[in-house]
């Protein structure tokens, strides 16, 4: 009896480490969180060749207030424009972070006020901190020594990632005038050169390995 329940928990705790989800946000107040649909796909194809995961080629849906999102490690956010959470929404988010989940937030151009201001429902006591080039998030699977790499030119500012951190663990990475998403995308789409696209998928690599192992 005992060999047995012991078979049976191996079999369990197996099935959670190799079952590795993502999830794409979908986020109220009218902007475009479903953007970039070839992104996500093509980032765990990337890192399922390179850095040995095992995620669900499919990127799941989920929604900041549903119970279901404390069954992903690392949820994506993105689009153009305005975000809103409600209070029991933020509520969600929060617990879903503190209790050990990873929020990637990639402005694809104009999110930015916007989530900003939503976010201080979630933390409220918190800042957005701008993160240095040394953070592991920069090394833990191909090594950018200047941070965040610049995808896309919008408003001609530097690439900016920013977190915000609970007892020095990053909870949440705010990437900012870089578009990483963009580059995630099929060649076809936006045209970017290979080296371009590498560096997108590499840093994209990062965000998934030290989401997973953090």
């Amino acid at each position: 009896m005992n060999y047995l329940l012991s078979f049976i928990l191996f079999l369990c705790i197996t099935a959670i480490v190799s079952a590795q989800e993502i999830a794409v946000l979908k986020y109220q107040g009218g902007g475009d969180w479903y953007s970039n649909p070839t992104s996500l796909p093509n980032l765990i194809k990337f890192c399922n060749e390179n850095i040995n995961t095992v995620i669900a080629t499919k990127p799941q849906t989920v929604t900041p207030g549903s119970t279901d999102i404390f069954q992903f490690p690392l949820v994506h956010m993105t689009g153009h424009g305005n975000v809103y959470f409600s209070a029991e929404e933020a509520e969600n988010l929060r617990n879903y972070l503190l209790s050990g989940g990873f929020l990637h937030v990639d402005d694809n151009y104009g999110m930015e006020p916007y989530f900003r201001k939503e976010i201080k429902k979630v933390f409220p006591d918190k800042e957005l901190q701008e993160i240095p080039a040394t953070h592991p998030i920069f090394s833990s699977a191909y090594p950018f020594p200047n941070g965040l790499p610049k995808i896309h030119e919008h408003g001609g500012l530097p690439p900016q990632a920013f977190g915000i951190f609970e007892n020095d663990r990053l909870l949440l990475l705010f990437t900012f005038e870089s578009d990483l998403g963009n580059g995630w995308e099929d060649p076809a789409v936006h045209n970017d050169p290979p080296e371009v696209r590498s560096k997108a998928l590499q840093m994209g690599a990062n965000i998934v390995k030290y989401a997973f192992e953090h």
